[in-house]
């Protein structure tokens, strides 16, 4: 039978586990860490609605619409659509400063810069699918990762590449409206 003097020593380092991380998982603002003033951050994120057109023996993917949203450091933005081959006229517009935080700490916290740029194959079978890119820079550092939606590939998209494309996919609608 296991004495109670072993269960207490045991309980003691899942107790102070307990204690450091409840406030971290519950804690809703930005980390201290993430928000540095030095930071300069440029995203460019492009969005294509492509479409497999067949010539007989050959095919060919055309771009039916293409969206390019362009953050600036200083939270300039520029939005540029490009529908069936005509540009539309750019939308220009700020980001808020809680909304630069956010995208800062998204961008530096998780580690984004450093993911590699995958290759995601297409699955033989889809005709229209949607693909996306980001090109960041973070203090002169440049990383760009191509991926298309999820259900147009068999690999898996990694979750923290999509919660960054919903952010700036609610930027965009922001600015739509």
């Amino acid at each position: 039978m296991v004495k109670p003097i072993i269960i207490a020593v045991g309980a003691i380092p899942a107790i102070l586990a307990l204690l450091i991380a409840v406030p971290l998982i519950t804690k809703s603002e930005i980390p201290f860490s993430a928000i540095n003033p030095d930071d300069v951050i440029e995203l460019e994120y492009t969005k294509h609605q492509l479409k497999k057109i067949s010539f007989g023996v050959t095919e060919r993917l055309v771009a039916q619409k293409s969206e390019i949203l362009l953050v600036k450091n200083d939270g300039d933005l520029r939005y540029t659509v490009t529908e069936d081959g005509i540009t539309k006229p750019d939308k220009l517009s700020d980001l808020d400063d809680e909304t630069m935080k956010k995208l800062r700490a998204l961008i530096k916290e998780t580690g984004f810069i450093s993911i590699p740029n995958e290759s995601f194959p297409i699955i033989d079978d889809v005709n229209e699918y949607q693909k996306s890119s980001l090109k960041i820079t973070l203090n002169g550092v440049v990383n760009q990762i191509h991926w298309p939606e999820q259900n147009a590939t068999e690999k898996f998209v990694p979750p923290i590449i999509t919660m960054v494309e919903s952010e700036l996919d609610r930027i965009i609608e922001q600015l739509i409206e």
